[in-house]
């Protein structure tokens, strides 16, 4: 029976790198592209998750478990992220009655 590391191993870093650095992008344009503060938060989770990936990748290969101990401390960031940050967004939505970051200047004095 082939375990977790045979498997990650089987496949090359190279596929790994290329994977993770796509989804970075897909992450980096939601945030640039979209208005909407859900959707960036959705966009920062998948570039948090790419990383964590990526970690893993090295991890396993270098064999090395400090890679995969950092995942943790990376997901519990963002665990406290998205708490926050969906707290600011039923804020603003009482607010401004959106979700648009756009209409955030209302907020000003």
């Amino acid at each position: 029976m082939n375990t977790l590391s045979e498997n990650i191993t089987s496949i090359p870093l190279q596929h790994y790198v290329w994977l993770c650095t796509l989804l970075f992008v897909i992450g980096v344009a939601g945030v640039l592209i979209k208005r909407n503060a859900l959707i960036i938060f959705m966009s920062i989770e998948i570039m948090l998750n790419s990383v964590n990936l990526l970690l893993v990748a090295f991890s396993v290969y270098h064999n090395d478990p400090a890679g995969q101990i950092f995942v943790f401390f990376v997901m519990v960031v963002a665990a406290a992220e998205v708490a926050v940050g969906l707290a600011i967004v039923v804020m603003v939505y009482r607010h401004t009655h959106s979700i648009d970051i756009n209409f955030l200047n209302k907020l000003k004095w």
